[in-house]
């Protein structure tokens, strides 16, 4: 069984509406998945597509896998790991400051043949 694994660094999305996406393709097959991401509305399921789709070329271009069908990839493991946070001030009443943090999240996403 072939690996090949793609990571996004420092997506600017929180991890937690990142995560709902990965649930929804884990342990699918690739045409499947791509299926469902290019179709939802979600913001974070374009940069989970182009993940996807570099794992699949990762695969694809290694000198001991040749070729290979897209149905007979799946992915075998995605893990939406916290990136760093940015923290900014938000005005409030009576002086007073909310904090606002801005969250990102990494994405590693591993596929693997059906052999």
């Amino acid at each position: 069984m072939a690996e090949a694994q793609a990571i996004g660094r420092f997506v600017p999305t929180s991890p937690r509406k990142a995560r709902l996406m990965a649930d929804l393709i884990r342990r699918q097959p690739v045409d499947k998945a791509l299926n469902i991401l290019h179709f939802s509305p979600n913001h974070v399921s374009r940069t989970i597509e182009k993940t996807l789709r570099s794992a699949v070329s990762n695969l694809a271009n290694r000198e001991d896998v040749g070729r290979v069908e897209p149905n007979q990839i799946f992915i075998k493991r995605i893990l939406v790991d916290g990136g760093p946070m940015a923290k900014r001030i938000r005005p409030a009443p009576q002086g007073r400051a909310y904090r606002v943090r801005k969250r990102t999240h990494h994405l590693t996403i591993v596929v693997a043949t059906n052999d």
